[in-house]
């Protein structure tokens, strides 16, 4: 199955050169990045800027979700020393924010909640100026899980819906209700904490579609929103239905603002950690 053609908004270039520096501090604490690992457009943008999403809990998933690039295999156990090697890459980085996320660990009892809250915590006595950016899995939908990871009072806590529920067989082993209840829950447990989800567009669904998921996010308390381009890794992937034009993706900024919604970014190149420090202002 062949992927379409890009069009001419969505040539942005890779570097390498840029990453070099990047490269050089991940081998040395042995980290890993989503921007890697996900196969991002925006890491030379990012690295060269000396920014990065860190990946905790391994590269490997635990869902065969047909959109991602994230590797599915057996997973290896959690490294007990990670936390402090994030906190250190964050404190030489000098980041002012931070966003960590992770593979999906169904095959963990606590689905990694407690590792989470260990890197909130060594971010913390590290860098205590910085802000920090926590994106979940749905740890099942585990309540007692969940509130491990509130209780590290991250400024901002996201889990994406990523699309619209009749689309949801893209995302096996994931659950649209589910994942709205995370959300939820998010701010009953702590109104304090930014809930945050994401929307990839471009995979067949409809304005209508799109709007209702902007709804429902409002109704679970979240308040933040990212809305960007679905691009497929490779032609083994789900294949993109459609390429939306910036002003597409304009337009629907404004309409989620206009619903309700604190801060949008909606752009073709936008992710969920993409101009992430944006959302705190």
């Amino acid at each position: 199955m062949s992927i379409m053609r890009r069009p001419e908004w969505l040539q942005k270039k890779i570097s390498p050169s840029a990453h070099s520096a990047m490269n050089l501090l991940l081998e040395d604490l042995q980290l890993h990045t989503v921007c890697r690992e996900a196969h991002c457009p925006n890491i030379s943008e990012c690295y060269g800027n000396n920014q990065a999403t860190f990946l905790i809990l391994g590269t490997i998933c635990t869902r065969l979700c047909s959109f991602c690039n994230v590797t599915k295999r057996d997973p290896v156990p959690p490294d007990p020393d990670e936390p402090r090697r994030v906190a250190e890459a964050i404190q030489r980085l000098h980041l002012h924010h931070v966003v960590i996320t992770s593979p999906t660990r169904d095959d963990l009892p606590d689905g990694g909640a407690g590792l989470y809250a260990e890197t909130v915590q060594e971010i913390r006595a590290a860098s205590p100026d910085t802000t920090v950016e926590l994106l979940i899995p749905d740890f099942q939908g585990n309540r007692v899980n969940l509130a491990t990871v509130v209780a590290a009072h991250p400024e901002i806590l996201g889990h994406n819906v990523e699309t619209v529920p009749r689309l949801y067989y893209v995302r096996e082993g994931a659950d649209y209700r589910r994942s709205l209840r995370v959300l939820q829950l998010i701010v009953e447990m702590d109104a304090a904490v930014r809930s945050k989800s994401g929307l990839m567009l471009g995979m067949g669904e409809t304005e209508d579609e799109v709007v209702q998921v902007c709804a429902d996010l409002l109704a679970a308390g979240c308040r933040y929103l990212s809305i960007g381009q679905y691009l497929a890794p490779s032609k083994n992937h789900f294949p993109v239905q459609e390429y939306l034009p910036p002003e597409t993706f304009d337009r629907y900024r404004e309409q989620a603002l206009a619903m309700g919604f604190r801060h949008v970014e909606s752009g073709p190149y936008v992710r969920s950690s993409y101009l992430a420090d944006k959302y705190g202002e």
